[in-house]
């Protein structure tokens, strides 16, 4: 694969990534993933190719999810306080969930597994009624850094963000608002996403002939090709999010949620679906 070519497919990526992110509060990395490890495949990285995508698209995610928590604090839809709670303990649970998959675990279990949790969540999702009240969710800063530590070793050992389940826990679980669950969830992000790449950046420094660009698994080229379009698309998507009233966003998300499962067991790949 030519570097233009390459340039050109991750750059439009990065465009579909920075509006999901924006507009859901997800990290974007079920669109990255596939991508970036096709991408890390045809340049002859098979061996590596996964936890090489995985570390980039969380490098991706730090700024993307800065940009767009900024976005949604402006429309005031950001508890920055239980983002924080969150995305700390997230983070040292993001760091430990690297380590598990760059020393230990191998993509035949960790992906569907991980897309059957999706999956249950979507269907959940689905199926959850909101509260005609509108309530203030009470501040649980011990419930907060509960769900936190554990969604960050999920975020790192798949290599995700993590808002495809943050926005749900928060929804659902805490009772926030859907709009409020997505920028809290953004804010979390900075701190699962900048710890999981670290995690992969410290644990394949040792690896012998990574590709060009690359410190452990974390390669700059490729982080930098998604960033450019990422970061500024995802105010774009920050914006779009609230015109949306709050139970089309919920269903766009649930849809989100799906495809991410179906990809995840590998469900497109049995059918030859190129999706």
């Amino acid at each position: 694969m030519e570097l233009l070519t390459v340039i050109i497919v991750l750059a439009l990526t990065g465009v579909a990534v920075g509006f999901a992110e924006g507009l859901l509060g997800v990290g974007g990395c079920f669109i990255m993933v596939p991508v970036t490890f096709f991408v890390f495949k045809e340049m002859g990285y098979g061996d590596i190719a996964l936890k090489l995508a995985f570390g980039s698209n969380l490098l991706v995610v730090f700024p993307t999810a800065i940009s767009g928590a900024w976005a949604h604090t402006k429309k005031e839809a950001v508890w920055w306080k239980a983002g924080m709670v969150l995305g700390v303990f997230g983070a040292i649970g993001a760091l430990i969930g690297a380590t598990i998959t760059s020393q230990l675990l191998s993509e035949e279990i960790l992906k569907p597994a991980f897309g059957l949790v999706i999956g249950l969540g979507a269907l959940r999702m689905l199926t959850w009624k909101p509260q005609k009240t509108a309530e203030v969710p009470k501040a649980q800063p011990l419930t907060w850094a509960c769900c936190g530590f554990p969604i960050g070793i999920i975020c790192g050992m798949l290599g995700l963000g993590g808002g495809i389940i943050t926005v749900p826990v928060l929804a659902m679980a805490l009772k926030f608002k859907m709009h409020h669950a997505v920028g809290t969830s953004l804010s979390m992000m900075i701190f699962t996403s900048i710890a999981g790449s670290i995690g992969y950046l410290i644990n394949g420094l040792s690896v012998p002939n990574l590709p060009p660009y690359s410190i452990g698994y974390v390669n700059l080229l490729v982080g930098a090709c998604l960033a450019m379009t990422s970061i500024p698309i995802a105010q774009i998507g920050a914006k779009t999010a609230h015109k949306l009233p709050a139970k089309k966003l919920q269903y766009v998300f649930i849809a989100v949620m799906f495809y991410a499962a179906l990809k995840m067991i590998g469900v497109f790949e049995w059918l030859g679906l190129p999706i």
